[in-house]
C-alpha cells in the first residue's frame, strides 16, 4: 500500500491518507497518484477487502 493507514475500532474502520503526498503519474499519464491500496487488500483482523484510490486529475 501507498500511502493508506487502515484501523478498525469496534465496527468503524478508519482510513487515513496525507493528501500532501505523490507517488507520480499514473500508468496512464491522465493522473497523478495520491495513494493506493494497489489492489483490494484485507481489512486488519477482519474478512471484508477494501480497494482504494486517491488521485488528481491532470
Amino acid at each position: 500500500m501507498k500511502n493508506v493507514e487502515m484501523k478498525v475500532e469496534g465496527t468503524i474502520l478508519t482510513i487515513k491518507v496525507d493528501l500532501s503526498k505523490e507517488f507520480g503519474p499514473s500508468s496512464s499519464g491522465k493522473t497523478t497518484i495520491i495513494a493506493s491500496t494497489e489492489g483490494n487488500v484485507s481489512i486488519p483482523d477482519r474478512n471484508e477487502k477494501v480497494g482504494l484510490n486517491v488521485y488528481i486529475k491532470k
